[in-house]
């Protein structure tokens, strides 16, 4: 079968689209028809050997794919070949014709949900759902900022939010960026390119900061999100896609009474379980209901799933990308 393997940690520019053997499905396990694989943020510093968890050379990329079953291992019960499925790869094995995943990954998709934005599903909103419900608390009536706001992980921050009753300002770096935004539901915006972002939140929230920010960004935007925290707000640690990790002078906290919270949404899935399948249960209950639909700019075939992380790579991006293979 055909597979995108990297080679090398040297980035995209590593990645080979070759044949490779079929994948062993073991006892607990499940081979998909992969019809969809999205392109995340962690693939992307995969190749560079930059995330959290590690690989050896070479490996199959991709870590979240959509796609439709085709055999499952002997001791798999409640899912059977021909269903339409979402779930992860434990970060590699997603770029490929087909893919084995863990049963426990699994998830059956709602009628409604076409494969490209399944793909998407798990990591942008299952991050976003887990950072602002489970860590951050967040409350109806609330006001939560967005970093970042038109990427995957943002425009999810977005839906969830409203989906949990607050007011949302997404604040990202282009106006047509904000744009996309807005058709998402923010409720206000910021360019913080050509905007002070500190004093336009006060602004916008009378002078009180806003009660959660959500910064999958970091870098130079980091300490001005942190004061525009309001009095005991939360300030969610999500990523850091500006690529540099910040310095956060700590007697900010102390000044503004306000939390950082960190959010590892990688970490919690394997923790905490049952916990994980009970938010991914919500979702697609929301997603049923269509509180959300997943947003999807562009897709690219195996042949270019360099060129998708690439894209990613040089913040080209809106939304959500996928791989159909």
């Amino acid at each position: 079968m055909r597979a995108v393997v990297c080679t090398d940690f040297t980035g995209p520019d590593a990645l080979q689209l070759t044949e490779i053997d079929e994948p062993t499905v073991g006892p607990d396990d499940v081979l998909v028809d992969v019809k969809a694989c999205a392109i995340t943020f962690p693939d992307l510093l995969m190749t560079r050997n930059q995330y959290q968890f590690k690989t050896d050379l070479p490996y199959v990329v991709g870590s979240e794919l959509a796609g439709v079953v085709r055999e499952v291992g002997s001791d798999v019960v409640g899912i059977a070949a021909g269903d339409r499925v979402l779930g992860s790869s434990m970060l590699t094995g997603g770029l490929a014709e087909r893919a084995v995943l863990r049963a426990g990954t699994i998830h059956k998709l709602p009628d409604n949900a076409g494969f490209p934005e399944a793909a998407g599903l798990l990591y942008a909103y299952g991050t976003s759902h887990y950072a602002l419900r489970n860590r951050a608390g967040l409350q109806p009536g609330e006001t939560l900022l967005v970093l970042g706001a038109a990427g995957a992980v943002g425009l999810s921050a977005i839906d969830i939010g409203h989906a949990l009753g607050a007011r949302v300002i997404a604040a990202a770096s282009s106006d047509e960026k904000l744009e996309l935004c807005r058709k998402h539901g923010a409720d206000e915006t910021i360019n913080y390119e050509t905007e002070d972002l500190k004093t336009t939140v006060r602004e916008l929230t009378q002078g009180l900061g806003a009660d959660v920010v959500y910064d999958p960004v970091g870098g130079k935007y980091a300490e001005p999100a942190l004061r525009s925290t309001a009095w005991e707000g939360r300030y969610l640690v999500i990523g850091f896609a500006a690529g540099d990790i910040p310095r956060i002078p700590l007697n900010l906290t102390l000044l503004r009474g306000c939390s950082i919270v960190g959010v590892f949404w990688g970490s919690f899935v394997g923790r905490q379980p049952e916990d994980h399948r009970r938010n991914v249960t919500e979702l697609m209950d929301w997603w049923r209901e269509g509180r959300f639909t997943p947003y999807v700019s562009a897709t690219y075939p195996l042949e270019r799933a360099a060129e998708a992380l690439r894209d990613v790579d040089g913040r080209r991006v809106l939304g959500k990308v996928v791989v159909t293979p």
